[in-house]
């Protein structure tokens, strides 16, 4: 069965103006909405206290908050990393992890102690699959499949950032990279309402700073996120320093070659002054 019900997580504050005034509900509906949803991290319309009670009945009824449901979840032996495999609304998975990082070594029994962890850091996937085909990473080898929507990328966030606040942490999470399945600059639009959503202090309100997206080397999308004016970090999946072996193991670089690729890494780092990190596997 189709789900037809609006996805609010895949609303901008200009986009939930309108449906609620199409309502005919005031603005400033808006403004609570997205509290309740980004910060107080509410997962039931039930519990927006300050909505009145047909609102919430309706928001039940024609919207939902997010669209993936957690099936199978991974810890590391010492408990700091999590990885949890989310269905969507039409069957399709992907996966997303969190991890965390103590201030010192300590016990596994510390990795729950909020007094220990420092850094809470989630992975996020963008696409079902991945269109690039690495040889070396078993997404790519499984194919491509489709894009995520605005709202299941924030959901990955949102499931973690809840689950940690449960958890008794005051700052749920402090940094996000987009490393997860797929590549991020294949939708370059979604990725960046996504950057919009999470660095909105309206909604998630994360620094831009404690931000990285990660791609294989898709020109065309770093050129683009470097004139948009938003301090993100770059990482760049790099595998090989010459191109007769970077073409069979990332083969994306046969249409954005290393001469092209490094052009625009150093164009980006001139105008956003961010650091580029390349990775190899």
């Amino acid at each position: 069965m189709t789900e037809k019900r609006i996805d609010l997580l895949s609303l901008d504050t200009h986009e939930l103006t309108g449906l609620l005034t199409s309502w005919n509900e005031p603005v400033y509906r808006v403004k609570q909405i997205q509290r309740w949803l980004y910060h107080e991290l509410a997962d039931d319309f039930a519990a927006m206290s300050n909505l009145p009670q047909a609102l919430r009945a309706r928001l039940a009824q024609e919207t939902r908050l997010g669209a993936l449901t957690p099936l199978v979840t991974q810890k590391s032996a010492d408990g700091l990393t999590q990885k949890t495999l989310f269905q969507m609304t039409d069957g399709q998975t992907v996966e997303t992890v969190l991890m965390r990082y103590l201030d010192a070594p300590g016990s596994p029994a510390e990795a729950a102690d909020a007094a220990h962890v420092t850094r809470r850091t989630v992975c996020i996937s963008t696409q079902v699959g991945c269109p690039v085909g690495c040889p070396f990473c078993e997404t790519g080898q499984a194919g491509f499949i489709r894009n995520l929507t605005l709202g299941e990328i924030v959901a990955q966030v949102l499931y973690f950032a809840r689950q940690e606040k449960r958890a008794g942490h005051e700052l749920p999470l402090t940094n996000l990279v987009i490393m997860g399945m797929g590549e991020p600059f294949m939708k370059f639009n979604v990725t960046w309402r996504a950057l919009e959503a999470f660095t909105d202090p309206a909604r998630l309100g994360l620094g831009a700073r404690r931000i990285t997206v990660s791609t294989s080397g898709y020109v065309d999308g770093i050129r683009q996120l470097a004139e948009k004016d938003l301090q993100v970090n770059l990482a760049v999946s790099l595998h090989a320093a010459d191109d007769a072996l970077r073409d069979e193991l990332v083969p994306v670089n046969r249409k954005y070659p290393l001469r092209e690729l490094m052009r625009a890494c150093r164009d980006y780092v001139r105008a956003t002054h961010r650091r580029v990190t390349f990775e190899y596997a």
